[in-house]
């Protein structure tokens, strides 16, 4: 049985299980083939990005339906030249409350330094990403946790990584190999305990930047299907991920194009 922790979201009358950063980005979806570990609640920074099911459609509630929209007059610093950001270049750059229309935006700690691992070698490039430290390693990071309207859908977690245009472009490139080779599922030690994750499949990409990538990673929570969707974006040498989950009913959780194009425009 996957492993969980519970987190709840001030004012949100949502039902809130574990985050994609506590049950993908940190841990993974760990114990989803009999690994041990009892649910309880996990108060870490860590564990308040959290994932809740799809979108309520404000339609059929007889309200107007509105799209985030990035914020009038964002400004780039550079990144598509393709050198190294620094931290607080990083930390300039990654998307704040107010940037995406209806988001808020919080710092959130980097992962443990103890992840996952794949069994399969070339499905390792997604374990990286899972546990928040894709390859090659970046030379620095800044970690953030969105949220939006609770009407709009899932809560989402961010990660800028600064890598060099070289890295960043390998980084992409062993994720579409992965997406392909992985697309039957594998299993994955480490974390809390062994993962398995039923499929991979590859997701329509946000045509954003340099270069961008989509793709649903699908683990198991009490039997049912658990989807986890990623987007990557690259500017130069920076890659954003952004990542959210699908508790509630399996169906794959959208992803607000909005944060992707509003991220590219602060790192050009």
């Amino acid at each position: 049985m996957m492993t969980t922790r519970t987190a709840g979201m001030p004012g949100s009358s949502r039902r809130v299980v574990l985050a994609a950063t506590a049950a993908a980005l940190a841990l993974g979806l760990t114990g989803a083939c009999g690994g041990e570990g009892a649910p309880g609640k996990d108060d870490s920074p860590k564990a308040q990005a959290t994932a809740t099911g799809p979108a309520t459609d404000p339609a059929a509630a007889g309200k107007p339906s509105r799209e985030p929209t990035p914020r009038p007059g964002l400004t780039g610093i550079g990144a598509s030249d393709g050198r190294v950001l620094g931290r607080g270049e990083l930390d300039r750059a990654v998307l704040a409350t107010g940037d995406v229309s209806g988001f808020t935006a919080e710092p959130m700690d980097g992962p443990p330094p103890r992840g996952e691992t794949a069994e399969k070698a070339e499905c390792r490039p997604l374990t990286a990403v899972i546990n928040g430290r894709p390859e090659p390693l970046a030379k620095a990071v800044a970690y953030r946790q969105l949220v939006g309207p609770e009407e709009r859908g899932p809560a989402v977690s961010e990660f800028l990584s600064a890598h060099g245009e070289q890295g960043a472009t390998a980084l992409l490139s062993r994720l579409r190999t992965a997406v392909t080779a992985c697309a039957e599922g594998f299993t994955a030690t480490g974390g809390d305990g062994p993962s398995t994750y039923t499929g991979v499949k590859p997701l329509p990409p946000v045509k954003a930047g340099d270069d961008a990538l989509a793709y649903q990673v699908t683990g198991d929570f009490e039997g049912e299907p658990v989807p986890l969707v990623f987007h990557l974006v690259r500017v130069g040498g920076t890659v954003a991920t952004f990542y959210t989950a699908n508790f509630e009913d399996g169906r794959t959780p959208n992803l607000p194009p909005a944060l992707l194009t509003a991220q590219v425009t602060k790192l050009g």
